[in-house]
């Protein structure tokens, strides 16, 4: 069993580029053990209770569910639209959390963990944490944001954090379990100076989780952390004791703390095991800078996505940066890395096989002869995927995707070295053969362990090859170095080479886009209704349908449209459409098109427009 979980991110604003970077290496992690064969739940979700939730909602004149309810789905589209595939998205204001909360909360209260007392201290309420004066920076100033905290002076009940010191870092020195490993001397100082008692209540604000009835004091909140940490247990319900504990939390450095000392600390008061590993990753910068509304400078991750496509932005923030250090995110480094390793490295090698199975033996691709003449490559390869494997359970995704690229690099090596089309001017068809035979299992076993981080490509590259993604195939080529026959197919460039486009200019394009126009700019175009005497799908191409169009005067064109996903071509036929019939011919996918057809875009669905009644083919639109 696998349990994987991502924070449950603060709604206090909507998701940025380090929320994205979080959860997509968790999605990968998920899926990589769902491919090794492991009953894998993946958790993210958000976290809606506490003093600046409250704040938050009243600025902007929501009530404090209102305003949880409408982030929290900001949060759960952008992981869909990224298609994060997650197995429970969790929030901490549903009702079966609320109710695990209370009842963790009196089972400390019974063990004796949990006393009550005043307090007085230094509140940060962008943190969500208390500090003591000497702990604090220029006078009043949160040691871990900077911003300026509030003395507070309040009836608390206190968790006994300090009776747990020992037990933490023996927890640590036993089971190893921080991740990356030099994060865990930062703790180890941080528990050496003494962990004092944590106030886990409120009496200041309402939005939070009320004490347990049985404690009979309903003037406070239960401490947003120990609210928010329960999560990762109450989300399993039924599956608890299938599931716990989690073998991997994930998290950002800045709240490693709480979830290495004061997690532990909360499931050891309840006699609950502990989680198999904590990792903590660093921050983004663009270009150089802290990213921040006031500059500007902030990335969205949608926006990255639909300027460079899902699969290279979830490439990029893996590859880019060694999990545990802040990286910095920069368009040129982002499209380097689609032209020189995705397009050149990957996608140019499943070309490369391809043209040459097709050219020399007729799409077939044999294993035959591959352990006699490359074997020496073979052994290579299978270095690198093992080495990769083991970087990715230490969560070390740009060594994990490295060591890929260099068993790619050997098949594109070979072909340059070897040259096939000499061998076949030689007549030495074997070795030929054997060479293409190669570079396909090559590709077979590298598109499996980048299937993770890669999913619809691998699955595009396993379709031209003929070949499934599975934990059979896992186990066949990673596992026991097995050689399969493939069957090449025709395949759509997986990662075109781009230039640069800079997301700014994107978006003032946009905003030009959507700029009013007058009604002479409309009579420049062409818009006719035309019937569909024949459709047909175009091989090698998911998207693309090829349309015969009847307009007046019985003219025909051919028109390509990318609707192929949602209609089927045969039931398109004597259909009338609409098309923009005065736009420039294009060559796409190597096929001739004169015109293009409309469509609405509905969710995730493109429709077709027609007209509403019959009209005859060619009648102008108006």
């Amino acid at each position: 069993m696998r349990y994987i979980t991502t924070p449950i991110y603060y709604v206090n604003d909507v998701p940025h580029l380090g929320h994205a970077y979080t959860t997509i290496i968790g999605d990968t992690i998920a899926r990589f053990y769902r491919l090794q064969g492991h009953e894998t739940k993946f958790l993210t979700g958000t976290d809606e209770h506490g003093q600046k939730i409250e704040q938050a909602a009243k600025e902007r004149k929501f009530t404090p569910k209102e305003y949880t309810d409408k982030i929290s789905a900001e949060f759960k589209k952008l992981w869909d639209e990224l298609k994060i595939n997650y197995d429970i998205y969790a929030r901490t204001t549903d009702e079966k959390h609320i109710a695990f909360v209370q009842a963790m909360f009196l089972k400390m209260w019974q063990k004796g963990d949990i006393y009550k007392d005043q307090y007085e201290g230094h509140y940060c309420i962008s943190c969500e944490s208390f500090f003591t004066k000497s702990q604090l920076i220029n006078e009043n100033c949160c040691p871990d944001c900077g911003k300026i905290t509030t003395l507070l002076k309040e009836e608390s009940y206190f968790f006994r954090l300090s009776n747990y010191q020992d037990k933490i870092l023996k927890w640590y020195e036993e089971k190893d379990p921080i991740l990356p490993k030099n994060k865990k001397n930062e703790l180890i100082n941080f528990i050496q100076n003494g962990l004092k008692d944590l106030s886990i209540t409120r009496t200041s604000f309402d939005w939070g989780i009320k004490l347990p009835k049985e404690i009979n004091d309903d003037k406070h909140i239960i401490y947003v952390w120990l609210d928010a940490l329960f999560i990762y247990v109450s989300s399993l319900g039924s599956e608890k004791e299938k599931f716990w504990p989690a073998h991997i939390h994930l998290v950002g450095k800045d709240i490693l703390r709480f979830h290495a000392i004061y997690w532990p600390a909360f499931l050891m008061s309840v006699d609950l095991p502990l989680p198999k590993f904590i990792g903590a990753h660093g921050w983004w910068t663009k270009e150089g800078e802290k990213m921040s509304k006031s500059k500007g400078n902030v990335i969205k991750p949608k926006e990255i996505a639909d300027t460079y496509g899902i699969e290279a932005f979830r490439y990029f923030l893996l590859r880019e940066v060694p999990f545990g250090n802040d990286g910095d995110f920069s368009e040129n480094m982002l499209i380097n890395r689609i032209n020189a390793e995705l397009s050149n490295e990957f996608g140019n090698l499943l070309n490369r096989i391809i043209g040459m199975s097709n050219k020399y033996n007729d799409g077939k691709i044999s294993q035959n002869g591959i352990l006699n003449l490359y074997k020496n490559e073979l052994d290579e390869v299978m270095q690198y995927l093992k080495l990769a494997i083991d970087f990715l359970e230490n969560l070390q995704c740009n060594r994990y995707l490295e060591e890929i690229f260099k068993a790619l690099n050997v098949a594109n090596l070979a072909i340059s070295k070897y040259e096939p089309w000499n061998l076949i001017k030689e007549n030495k068809q074997e070795q030929a053969n054997a060479l293409i035979g190669l570079c396909a299992n090559i590709l077979a076993k590298a598109s499996i362990l980048l299937s993770p981080v890669l999913p619809d490509s691998c699955q595009k590259v396993a379709k031209a090859l003929d070949f499934e993604i599975s934990k059979s195939n896992y186990e066949k080529l990673i596992i026991n170095n097995e050689l399969l026959d493939f069957m090449a197919s025709p395949c759509e460039a997986l990662f075109p080479k781009i230039e640069k486009i800079n997301l700014e200019s994107k978006q003032e394009i946009k905003k030009e886009e959507k700029a009013k126009i007058k009604i002479d700019d409309f009579a420049k175009l062409e818009i006719k209704v035309a019937k569909v005497i024949d459709c047909q799908n175009i091989e090698g191409s998911e998207k693309l349908l090829k349309f015969q169009l009847e307009f007046d005067n019985k003219e025909i064109r051919q028109v390509l449209s990318g609707i192929a996903k949602f209609y089927k071509a045969k039931d398109l036929i004597g259909k009338q459409v609409c098309v923009l019939s005065n736009l420039k011919k294009a060559k796409i996918f190597g096929h001739e098109s004169d015109g293009m057809i409309l469509s609405a875009k509905s969710g995730d669905k493109l429709v077709l427009i027609s007209p509403e009644q019959i009209v005859e083919n060619g009648s102008l639109i108006s």
